[in-house]
């Protein structure tokens, strides 16, 4: 019974080692490698969706701070800045119901977000562009459905967003 434990051994520590790369935060690109403290303001909303600057700023803070790479704080204590403008959210019929194709079955909606990051001095460390796309069931309750479509886009962007920052890619 020894015998075969001690040949299975090697196979249980070589199994085991797998992880011995993983790295905890990511690896920040380059020119985010020294910032550890981040203000994030409420994002600008260049589309006449109200209260969706809100509803976007507070997915990708739960995302950045989920991500540990970065420490949410005040402007005050911040070594960087998140700026964001919500440019663009697009609307379309995704399924149609198959008796009626004028009458739509589930939604699409992509939102597309420009942001930045800024230093303490202005001067802009970073930049990019992110986009989401999602799609809902329609609902008796157009309105229902349509916060829960940009709900889920900005969750989904939010989770690009704070991959771009927190680990490059």
């Amino acid at each position: 019974m020894k015998r075969w434990l001690l040949s299975f051994c090697p196979l249980i520590v070589l199994s085991l080692t797998g992880c011995a790369g993983y790295q905890f935060n990511g690896a920040k690109p380059a020119k985010l490698e020294g910032i550890t403290k981040l203000y994030v303001p409420t994002f600008q909303n260049e589309t006449l969706e109200p209260r969706l600057s809100v509803l976007v700023t507070n997915a990708v803070i739960k995302q950045i701070q989920a991500s540990g790479s970065y420490q949410i704080v005040n402007e005050s204590d911040s070594e960087a800045t998140l700026k964001g403008t919500i440019t663009t959210i697009e609307r379309s019929q995704w399924r149609s119901v198959r008796s009626n194709t004028l009458r739509t079955k589930e939604l699409l909606g992509r939102l597309k977000l420009n942001y930045k990051v800024v230093d303490t001095s202005g001067v802009m460390i970073h930049r990019g562009r992110v986009q989401a796309t999602s799609y809902v069931p329609l609902d008796a309750n157009w309105q229902t459905s349509e916060r829960q479509l940009l709900s889920e886009a900005a969750e989904r962007m939010s989770v690009t967003l704070a991959g771009e920052i927190s680990n490059g890619w």
